[in-house]
């Protein structure tokens, strides 16, 4: 159907708008494909948070590490959120996997989907250069990622200060 690709800062309001594109009507079932994990107490209240801010209206799909075969379930007439790929491409680097070809399966699943689907990504390489070698690996590997899921992507909108700016489609 459709996939947009909503990138932006830290509290940059990308979240909130790729539930408000979500929410248009005629979906048959919102889906969150949620990547995080519960590692400390802190992201535990992170995710209580925000499934307690979504409420009963969306289905929760969790997928830490294998996000197309999430994708791949989806279905024609559900509208599905990704949220997001920065902490979904910290998972892969964690657990020492193959990001090059997780990326690649990924956009793949996504361009391909019978759903309409919006996918959360950081702007993580406007900012200082990382003062260590893990911390440059994951800024060079997120900016990589977000040009070959821009290249996938029907659509693709630069959130910042909650403003909306379409870069593509």
């Amino acid at each position: 159907m459709s996939f947009t690709l909503v990138i932006g800062g830290a509290r940059s309001g990308k979240t909130r708008y790729a539930l408000e594109q979500a929410l248009a009507p005629g979906a048959a079932r919102r889906v969150m494909i949620a990547t995080a994990q519960a590692l400390d107490e802190e992201m535990a209240q992170r995710i209580a948070r925000h499934r307690a801010e979504r409420g009963e209206a969306w289905a929760t799909v969790e997928a830490p590490l294998d996000l197309a075969d999430a994708v791949r379930r989806l279905e024609a007439g559900e509208a599905a959120v990704v949220d997001c790929l920065t902490l979904w491409l910290s998972n892969l680097m964690l657990g020492d996997l193959d990001v090059a070809a997780a990326v690649a399966e990924t956009a793949q699943a996504l361009a391909a989907s019978p759903a309409g689907i919006v996918v959360v990504t950081n702007e993580v390489g406007q900012g200082i250069v990382p003062d260590n070698a893990l911390a440059r690996r994951f800024r060079d590997e997120a900016g990589w990622m977000n040009q070959a899921m821009a290249a996938a992507a029907d659509r693709v909108v630069l959130v910042s200060a909650g403003l909306p700016l379409v870069l593509k489609g």
